[in-house]
């Protein structure tokens, strides 16, 4: 059974119950794709809510805390020891096109460091937990990083730049040299949930650029707790303020690093 600390099981409770109003917005988003009105605001109006619900709750369980939110930004209490990292809905675009792919995110830090994680994908029920030195779960089954050790073997997860965004030409580099070597590269749309899939095993790595702090804080979590490596894109630990960041297992970790890095360089 998963550990479940006083502040894990409010963030849990939290997730579930902004997670059944999401998914009642999800279908109206799917009537919303042939109407007049387009979903993109109503989407919008889905994020705020969600978040609101998630902020709502916290607050009423850890009065004073702090918060790092995507809509509303930085919200200060007076505990300055703790702060709630949170992402109301990772993987806005698949929403938006009626894809069952997107998360809630929530992460606690205590004097800077997570301590607890929480990624829920509500149209799935999968919830993904851990606690810093108490392992990382989905549901009640404990998670593990894959096992394997060559690159040749591996599946790796990515985000794509898009239009306005990001470098293009630096991701054809790294992806050409990822899909030289790996078995295969996959894009699903949210980093929540790519981290909590490299906890999982279900992915070997995975890396990307221009990220958010409530993109990662969760997930990055769940990796470490799951037995794995998580840097930046230079192997360093400022994934929070470059928004970079390469997560895998310990063998493959050096190698995609070191695979990442010379394909930029060329």
């Amino acid at each position: 059974m998963p550990y479940l600390s006083p502040a894990l099981n409010v963030m849990t409770t939290a997730a579930r119950k902004a997670g059944r109003k999401l998914i009642r917005d999800f279908g109206e988003v799917e009537n919303l794709q042939i109407s007049l009105k387009g979903p993109a605001d109503f989407v919008s109006v889905a994020d705020q809510r969600t978040e609101s619900i998630l902020v709502g709750e916290l607050q009423k369980a850890r009065p004073g805390y702090n918060f790092l939110v995507e809509e509303a930004g930085v919200i200060e209490g007076p505990d300055k020891s703790h702060r709630f990292v949170i992402d109301p809905l990772d993987g806005t675009t698949n929403f938006l096109h009626g894809i069952p792919h997107f998360a809630i995110s929530i992460g606690l830090e205590r004097e800077g460091q997570m301590v607890s994680a929480v990624v829920y994908n509500p149209v799935t029920d999968e919830m993904y937990t851990a606690e810093k030195s108490h392992g990382a779960y989905l549901n009640d089954k404990r998670l593990r990083v894959a096992a394997r050790r060559e690159l040749r073997a591996s599946l790796a997860a990515t985000g794509i730049p898009f239009l306005g965004h990001g470098d293009h030409g630096r991701f054809e580099k790294e992806l050409h040299a990822v899909m030289a070597v790996t078995s295969g590269v996959r894009r699903f749309g949210s980093a929540a949930l790519d981290l909590a899939y490299v906890a999982a095993g279900r992915f070997d790595a995975f890396w990307e650029h221009d990220l958010k702090p409530w993109d990662l804080a969760a997930g990055m979590l769940l990796v470490r707790e799951a037995g794995g490596v998580v840097s930046d894109l230079e192997g360093g630990a400022r994934m929070l303020e470059t928004g970079a960041v390469l997560a895998s297992n310990e063998p493959l970790h050096p190698q995609f690093l070191k695979l990442l890095k010379e394909a930029r360089r060329s």
